[in-house]
């Protein structure tokens, strides 16, 4: 007769009573894991674009040829912009494109006397971004082009 400590019985009802529910959970993890990886598998992606965006790069390049200065647009949006303005720092006009369409790029020059600080955008979606112009690390004038970037 083989005699068991109550320890002995104790722990093998335990673990007994452990065994269902612990592999319940494992198997249930299991098929919900499957579950998400197909229904994550067939469901489009999702965009993370925004509805109205604007991607602003004022660049200044200056060397031995003399100051050459551009601030270049583009619609990063899913939808059409409207009267995109670019105000130039100072008392100088500022430059109106009337419709900026999604994925549309736009180069423009700022007048003469434009204070070179920094310009700001705003449009009729309500986007208003003012940026600093930068200096890009190596940039070359190209001919009569302008800016070589």
């Amino acid at each position: 007769m083989i005699c068991y400590s109550r320890i002995e019985i104790f722990e093998s009802r335990f673990i007994s009573r452990l065994k269902k529910p612990i592999l319940s959970i494992l198997i249930g993890g299991i098929l919900a894991a499957v579950g998400m990886y197909i229904t994550l598998s067939f469901i489009p992606v999702i965009s993370t674009t925004e509805k109205y965006n604007i991607s602003v790069d004022p660049i200044m390049v200056a060397d031995h040829m003399g100051t050459e200065t551009h601030v270049a647009l583009k619609n990063t949006g899913k939808n059409t912009l409207t009267n995109v303005t670019v105000h130039y720092s100072g008392t100088t006009r500022s430059d109106i494109i009337p419709i900026l369409n999604p994925g549309e790029k736009v180069s423009l020059s700022p007048p003469d006397a434009s204070d070179l600080s920094n310009v700001m955008v705003t449009t009729d979606q309500g986007i208003n971004v003012t940026k600093q112009y930068r200096t890009p690390a190596s940039a070359d004038f190209v001919g009569n082009s302008g800016y070589g970037g």
